[in-house]
Protein backbone atom coordinates (compact mmCIF):
# COMPACT_ATOMS: atom_id res chain seq x y z
CA UNK A 1 0.00 0.00 0.00
CA UNK A 2 1.06 3.55 -0.82
CA UNK A 3 2.82 5.45 2.10
CA UNK A 4 0.93 8.15 3.71
CA UNK A 5 2.68 11.43 3.46
CA UNK A 6 1.64 15.14 4.22
CA UNK A 7 3.23 17.94 1.82
CA UNK A 8 3.40 21.89 2.39
CA UNK A 9 4.84 23.44 -0.10
CA UNK A 10 4.63 27.27 -1.06
CA UNK A 11 7.01 30.33 -0.63
CA UNK A 12 9.10 31.65 1.65
CA UNK A 13 7.82 33.08 5.01
CA UNK A 14 4.44 31.62 4.57
CA UNK A 15 4.17 29.38 8.53
CA UNK A 16 5.09 26.56 6.57
CA UNK A 17 7.38 25.12 9.20
CA UNK A 18 5.10 26.61 12.09
CA UNK A 19 1.98 24.70 10.03
CA UNK A 20 3.90 21.86 9.78
CA UNK A 21 5.03 21.18 13.85
CA UNK A 22 1.17 22.05 14.84
CA UNK A 23 0.20 19.04 12.33
CA UNK A 24 3.33 16.74 13.60
CA UNK A 25 2.74 17.77 17.78
CA UNK A 26 -1.24 16.70 17.03
CA UNK A 27 -0.98 14.01 14.84
CA UNK A 28 2.48 12.04 15.71
CA UNK A 29 4.16 13.46 12.58
CA UNK A 30 7.95 14.16 11.70
CA UNK A 31 8.98 16.68 9.44
CA UNK A 32 11.54 15.95 6.85
CA UNK A 33 12.74 19.63 5.32
CA UNK A 34 12.25 19.94 2.06
CA UNK A 35 14.48 23.56 1.89
CA UNK A 36 17.67 23.32 0.00
CA UNK A 37 20.17 25.56 2.15
CA UNK A 38 18.84 23.72 5.38
CA UNK A 39 20.26 21.02 4.73
CA UNK A 40 23.51 22.58 5.04
CA UNK A 41 25.66 22.30 8.20
CA UNK A 42 26.50 25.93 9.95
CA UNK A 43 23.73 28.31 7.88
CA UNK A 44 21.50 29.00 10.07
CA UNK A 45 20.39 32.21 11.00
CA UNK A 46 20.00 33.03 7.21
CA UNK A 47 18.09 30.27 6.26
CA UNK A 48 15.66 30.17 8.67
CA UNK A 49 15.91 26.91 10.14
CA UNK A 50 13.95 25.64 12.40
CA UNK A 51 14.74 27.01 16.23
CA UNK A 52 15.21 24.85 19.03
CA UNK A 53 11.38 25.00 20.39
CA UNK A 54 10.44 23.59 16.70
CA UNK A 55 12.37 21.07 17.80
CA UNK A 56 11.16 20.55 20.95
CA UNK A 57 8.37 20.14 19.54
CA UNK A 58 8.75 18.11 16.70
CA UNK A 59 11.37 15.61 14.90
CA UNK A 60 12.98 17.21 11.76
CA UNK A 61 14.64 15.27 9.16
CA UNK A 62 17.16 16.24 6.64
CA UNK A 63 18.34 19.60 8.36
CA UNK A 64 21.96 20.53 9.08
CA UNK A 65 22.84 17.00 7.13
CA UNK A 66 25.86 18.53 4.48
CA UNK A 67 28.91 19.91 4.37
CA UNK A 68 28.59 23.57 2.72
CA UNK A 69 32.07 23.13 1.26
CA UNK A 70 31.03 19.76 -0.48
CA UNK A 71 28.29 19.25 -3.38
CA UNK A 72 24.71 18.22 -2.76
CA UNK A 73 22.61 17.45 -5.57
CA UNK A 74 18.54 16.70 -5.65
CA UNK A 75 19.52 13.24 -6.41
CA UNK A 76 21.23 12.99 -2.97
CA UNK A 77 18.07 15.05 -1.09
CA UNK A 78 15.73 12.29 -2.98
CA UNK A 79 17.18 9.15 -1.99
CA UNK A 80 17.83 10.62 1.56
CA UNK A 81 14.63 12.32 2.21
CA UNK A 82 12.77 8.24 0.67
CA UNK A 83 14.48 7.02 3.15
CA UNK A 84 13.30 9.30 5.83
CA UNK A 85 9.56 9.11 4.79
CA UNK A 86 10.14 5.44 4.86
CA UNK A 87 11.49 5.23 8.24
CA UNK A 88 8.89 7.43 9.54
CA UNK A 89 5.82 5.25 8.66
CA UNK A 90 8.24 2.28 9.46
CA UNK A 91 7.63 3.50 13.06
CA UNK A 92 3.94 4.32 12.88
CA UNK A 93 4.85 8.07 12.67
CA UNK A 94 3.11 10.48 9.65
CA UNK A 95 5.91 11.91 7.56
CA UNK A 96 5.54 15.60 6.26
CA UNK A 97 7.55 16.71 3.57
CA UNK A 98 7.28 20.64 4.80
CA UNK A 99 9.80 23.13 2.63
CA UNK A 100 10.09 26.00 -0.36
CA UNK A 101 12.26 24.04 -2.54
CA UNK A 102 9.85 22.79 -5.44
CA UNK A 103 12.28 20.76 -7.44
CA UNK A 104 12.90 18.87 -4.00
CA UNK A 105 8.64 17.75 -3.82
CA UNK A 106 8.50 17.32 -7.08
CA UNK A 107 11.59 14.64 -6.68
CA UNK A 108 10.29 13.10 -3.86
CA UNK A 109 6.85 12.92 -5.30
CA UNK A 110 7.36 12.51 -9.19
CA UNK A 111 9.96 10.21 -8.73
CA UNK A 112 12.41 12.22 -10.83
CA UNK A 113 15.41 10.75 -12.22
CA UNK A 114 18.79 11.72 -12.84
CA UNK A 115 21.73 12.00 -15.11
CA UNK A 116 25.12 10.32 -13.42
CA UNK A 117 27.72 12.50 -12.11
CA UNK A 118 30.54 12.71 -9.55
CA UNK A 119 33.06 9.99 -11.61
CA UNK A 120 36.49 10.73 -12.24
CA UNK A 121 35.11 11.19 -15.86
CA UNK A 122 32.59 13.76 -15.26
CA UNK A 123 34.62 15.44 -13.16
CA UNK A 124 37.37 15.81 -15.12
CA UNK A 125 34.61 17.13 -18.21
CA UNK A 126 33.77 19.46 -15.31
CA UNK A 127 36.83 20.95 -14.54
CA UNK A 128 38.04 21.39 -18.19
CA UNK A 129 34.45 23.36 -18.75
CA UNK A 130 35.09 25.24 -15.79
CA UNK A 131 38.50 25.95 -17.65
CA UNK A 132 36.77 27.12 -20.98
CA UNK A 133 34.46 29.59 -18.90
CA UNK A 134 37.27 31.16 -16.85
CA UNK A 135 39.27 31.90 -20.43
CA UNK A 136 36.05 32.13 -22.91
CA UNK A 137 33.23 33.39 -20.97
CA UNK A 138 30.52 31.93 -19.80
CA UNK A 139 28.68 32.81 -23.37
CA UNK A 140 30.47 30.59 -25.46
CA UNK A 141 28.87 27.25 -23.61
CA UNK A 142 25.69 28.92 -23.17
CA UNK A 143 25.86 29.31 -27.04
CA UNK A 144 27.11 25.40 -27.25
CA UNK A 145 24.51 24.48 -25.07
CA UNK A 146 21.87 25.71 -27.15
CA UNK A 147 22.93 23.96 -29.85
CA UNK A 148 22.92 20.29 -27.86
CA UNK A 149 19.83 21.35 -25.44
CA UNK A 150 17.85 24.07 -26.47
CA UNK A 151 15.22 23.37 -23.85
CA UNK A 152 17.51 23.37 -20.94
CA UNK A 153 19.36 26.73 -21.84
CA UNK A 154 15.61 28.34 -22.06
CA UNK A 155 14.75 27.75 -18.84
CA UNK A 156 18.70 29.13 -17.40
CA UNK A 157 19.85 32.58 -16.85
CA UNK A 158 22.07 33.99 -18.80
CA UNK A 159 24.63 33.79 -16.03
CA UNK A 160 23.90 30.35 -14.56
CA UNK A 161 27.45 29.44 -14.46
CA UNK A 162 26.68 26.20 -12.28
CA UNK A 163 24.18 24.78 -14.22
CA UNK A 164 25.17 25.66 -17.80
CA UNK A 165 28.34 23.95 -16.96
CA UNK A 166 26.61 20.89 -15.41
CA UNK A 167 24.38 20.37 -18.40
CA UNK A 168 26.74 20.45 -20.61
CA UNK A 169 29.05 17.83 -18.99
CA UNK A 170 25.52 15.50 -18.58
CA UNK A 171 25.16 15.56 -22.82
CA UNK A 172 29.11 15.47 -22.78
CA UNK A 173 29.45 12.37 -20.79
CA UNK A 174 26.11 10.91 -22.16
CA UNK A 175 25.76 11.92 -25.39
CA UNK A 176 21.87 12.98 -24.52
CA UNK A 177 20.46 16.56 -23.51
CA UNK A 178 19.72 17.14 -19.47
CA UNK A 179 15.81 17.52 -20.40
CA UNK A 180 15.41 14.30 -21.67
CA UNK A 181 17.65 12.48 -18.90
CA UNK A 182 15.91 14.37 -16.13
CA UNK A 183 12.60 12.86 -16.82
CA UNK A 184 9.33 11.47 -14.68
CA UNK A 185 9.23 8.17 -13.75
CA UNK A 186 5.53 8.36 -13.02
CA UNK A 187 5.66 4.36 -11.65
CA UNK A 188 7.14 6.44 -8.44
CA UNK A 189 3.92 8.35 -7.50
CA UNK A 190 2.60 5.38 -6.51
CA UNK A 191 4.70 4.99 -3.56
CA UNK A 192 2.93 7.26 -2.00
CA UNK A 193 -1.03 8.68 -0.81
CA UNK A 194 -0.06 12.35 -0.65
CA UNK A 195 -2.20 14.86 0.33
CA UNK A 196 -0.89 18.25 -1.28
CA UNK A 197 -0.96 21.27 -0.14
CA UNK A 198 0.34 25.14 -0.66
CA UNK A 199 0.18 28.15 2.03
CA UNK A 200 0.50 31.79 0.54
CA UNK A 201 -0.53 35.18 1.37
CA UNK A 202 -1.77 38.38 -0.20
CA UNK A 203 0.96 39.60 -1.76
CA UNK A 204 1.40 42.66 0.64
CA UNK A 205 1.42 40.51 3.48
CA UNK A 206 4.02 38.14 1.88
CA UNK A 207 5.88 40.90 0.80
CA UNK A 208 5.93 42.79 4.59
CA UNK A 209 6.82 39.38 6.68
CA UNK A 210 9.68 38.57 3.53
CA UNK A 211 10.83 42.12 5.05
CA UNK A 212 10.52 41.73 8.35
CA UNK A 213 11.98 38.73 8.52
CA UNK A 214 15.04 39.78 6.96
CA UNK A 215 15.35 42.45 9.54
CA UNK A 216 15.19 39.63 12.35
CA UNK A 217 17.94 37.55 10.66
CA UNK A 218 20.32 40.52 10.31
CA UNK A 219 19.20 41.85 14.06
CA UNK A 220 19.76 37.88 15.19
CA UNK A 221 23.27 37.66 13.81
CA UNK A 222 23.28 36.96 10.02
CA UNK A 223 26.20 38.61 9.18
CA UNK A 224 28.40 37.58 11.93
CA UNK A 225 27.34 34.15 10.78
CA UNK A 226 28.72 34.74 7.00
CA UNK A 227 31.92 36.32 8.26
CA UNK A 228 32.35 32.65 10.65
CA UNK A 229 31.48 30.83 7.31
CA UNK A 230 34.29 32.81 5.41
CA UNK A 231 36.99 32.40 7.80
CA UNK A 232 35.79 28.80 7.96
CA UNK A 233 36.74 29.00 4.22
CA UNK A 234 33.33 29.16 2.50
CA UNK A 235 33.55 31.22 -0.30
CA UNK A 236 31.13 31.84 -3.29
CA UNK A 237 32.67 28.81 -5.47
CA UNK A 238 30.52 27.07 -2.94
CA UNK A 239 26.77 25.86 -3.94
CA UNK A 240 26.19 26.94 -0.64
CA UNK A 241 27.17 30.56 -0.60
CA UNK A 242 25.39 31.36 -3.37
CA UNK A 243 21.96 31.48 -1.65
CA UNK A 244 20.19 35.05 -1.42
CA UNK A 245 21.78 37.06 1.38
CA UNK A 246 24.47 35.00 1.41
CA UNK A 247 26.29 36.38 -1.52
CA UNK A 248 24.86 39.86 -0.88
CA UNK A 249 26.59 39.92 2.83
CA UNK A 250 29.90 38.14 1.48
CA UNK A 251 30.62 40.52 -0.97
CA UNK A 252 29.96 43.30 1.51
CA UNK A 253 32.36 41.80 4.02
CA UNK A 254 34.81 42.00 1.23
CA UNK A 255 34.51 44.79 -0.78
CA UNK A 256 32.22 47.18 1.79
CA UNK A 257 29.37 49.47 0.22
CA UNK A 258 26.25 51.15 1.26
CA UNK A 259 24.88 48.55 4.32
CA UNK A 260 21.34 50.05 3.41
CA UNK A 261 21.41 49.10 -0.17
CA UNK A 262 22.99 45.84 0.73
CA UNK A 263 20.03 45.49 2.47
CA UNK A 264 17.65 46.57 0.23
CA UNK A 265 19.07 44.26 -2.10
CA UNK A 266 18.35 41.53 0.10
CA UNK A 267 14.64 42.07 0.31
CA UNK A 268 14.53 42.78 -3.35
CA UNK A 269 16.07 39.11 -4.26
CA UNK A 270 14.04 37.74 -1.51
CA UNK A 271 10.79 39.32 -2.99
CA UNK A 272 11.46 37.82 -6.48
CA UNK A 273 12.39 34.20 -5.12
CA UNK A 274 8.89 34.43 -3.52
CA UNK A 275 7.82 34.92 -6.83
CA UNK A 276 9.38 32.23 -8.48
CA UNK A 277 8.62 30.00 -5.94
CA UNK A 278 4.38 30.48 -6.45
CA UNK A 279 5.36 30.57 -10.41
CA UNK A 280 6.71 27.09 -9.59
CA UNK A 281 4.20 25.41 -7.26
CA UNK A 282 0.97 26.92 -9.68
CA UNK A 283 2.32 24.85 -11.92
CA UNK A 284 1.96 21.87 -9.19
CA UNK A 285 -1.38 19.81 -8.46
CA UNK A 286 -2.13 21.03 -5.04
CA UNK A 287 -4.52 22.58 -2.99
CA UNK A 288 -3.91 26.42 -1.92
CA UNK A 289 -4.45 27.83 1.13
CA UNK A 290 -4.60 32.06 1.50
CA UNK A 291 -4.09 33.59 5.03
CA UNK A 292 -2.98 37.25 6.10
CA UNK A 293 -3.85 37.26 9.45
CA UNK A 294 -3.33 34.58 12.84
CA UNK A 295 -7.12 33.44 12.53
CA UNK A 296 -6.42 33.04 8.75
CA UNK A 297 -3.25 30.75 9.34
CA UNK A 298 -5.18 28.55 12.21
CA UNK A 299 -8.05 28.27 9.11
CA UNK A 300 -5.55 26.75 7.05
CA UNK A 301 -3.87 24.50 9.53
CA UNK A 302 -7.38 23.30 10.25
CA UNK A 303 -8.25 22.63 6.45
CA UNK A 304 -4.91 20.23 6.02
CA UNK A 305 -5.90 18.81 9.02
CA UNK A 306 -9.17 18.01 7.59
CA UNK A 307 -7.39 16.34 4.76
CA UNK A 308 -4.61 14.54 6.40
CA UNK A 309 -4.00 11.19 4.88
CA UNK A 310 -4.82 7.97 6.70
CA UNK A 311 -1.65 7.81 8.81
CA UNK A 312 -2.79 4.08 9.71
CA UNK A 313 -2.65 2.55 6.28
CA UNK A 314 -0.17 0.14 5.74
Amino acid sequence: MPIPLLVIGGPTATGKTEAAVRLAERHGGEVVSADSMQIYQEFGVGTAKPTAADHARARFHLVDVADPRTPYTVADFQREAAAAIADIHARGKLPILCGGTGLYIRAVLGGLSFPPGGTPETQEIRQRLEQEADAHGLGSLRERLRQVDPQTVARLGAGDRKRIIRALEVYEHTGEPLAALARVDDAAKVHYNAATFALTSPRAVLYARIEARVDQMLAAGWLREVEHLREAGVTTAHQAMQAIGYRHLLAFLETGGDWAEVVAQIKRDTRRYAKRQLTWFRRETMTWLEWADSEGFDAAVRMIEQHLPGAGEA
